[in-house]
């Protein structure tokens, strides 16, 4: 990746969790990223397919941090998933646009203006989920629990309490709710299959 496109998409990944699509300018994108506003215009037709890019930016990237993630490594698929939970309890932080989800963001503000925008953050939030789909199914069949869900709708459901958990933290100023939120999850998914015996 050349990089100028690379700086430019680190800037979209800051600048949108900031402030959101509409208030990041191509100025400010340019400013951000230290590039002329020739380098955005030779890589990037207009902001939208900007944002489009960045969106598969931030499924590469999020994708490549959380494949090397220590919660692989446990041998019981329910505690690979309770460490996923874990995981992401633990990338909340202080300043909520550090640890809140850019296709989130721009999901909320634009899913009903810009069409290829809106694909591309399903595209990547539901991706995301999908790695999460083999250990839950596999803690299904070891904990022997009755099929009245699929592991697609809990890997769903876990990134629609995420998503909701960083909305609250915005809402309320402060990161504690998405604390809790998250910690909710985690009890959520123990009651779901702790009191199963393992076959």
């Amino acid at each position: 990746m050349a990089p100028a496109r690379r700086k430019l998409l680190d800037a979209a990944l800051s600048l949108i969790r900031e402030q959101g699509y509409s208030a990041t300018t191509i100025d400010a994108l340019c400013a951000r990223a230290g590039v002329a506003k020739g380098s955005f215009f030779h890589h990037f037709p207009d902001k939208p397919a900007l944002a489009v890019a960045a969106a598969e930016h931030w499924s590469k990237i999020t994708g490549e941090l959380f494949a090397c993630a220590p919660y692989h490594a446990a041998a019981d698929p329910l505690d690979r998933l309770l460490g996923y939970i874990a995981f992401r309890r633990a990338l909340i932080a202080d300043e909520i646009a550090v640890f809140t989800c850019l296709v989130g963001t721009l999901a909320q503000e634009i899913y009903q203006t810009h069409p290829a925008i809106r694909d591309a953050c399903q595209a990547s939030i539901v991706g995301h989920a999908a790695t999460l789909e083999a250990d839950i199914a596999a803690t299904m069949q070891l904990y022997v629990v009755s099929p009245d869900f699929t592991p697609r709708g809990l890997a769903l459901h876990t990134q629609a309490v995420l998503q909701g958990a960083f909305i609250l933290a915005k809402a309320a100023g402060e990161p504690a709710v998405a604390i809790e939120s998250v910690d909710h999850l985690r009890r959520y998914v123990e009651l779901l299959f702790r009191n199963k015996e393992a076959a």
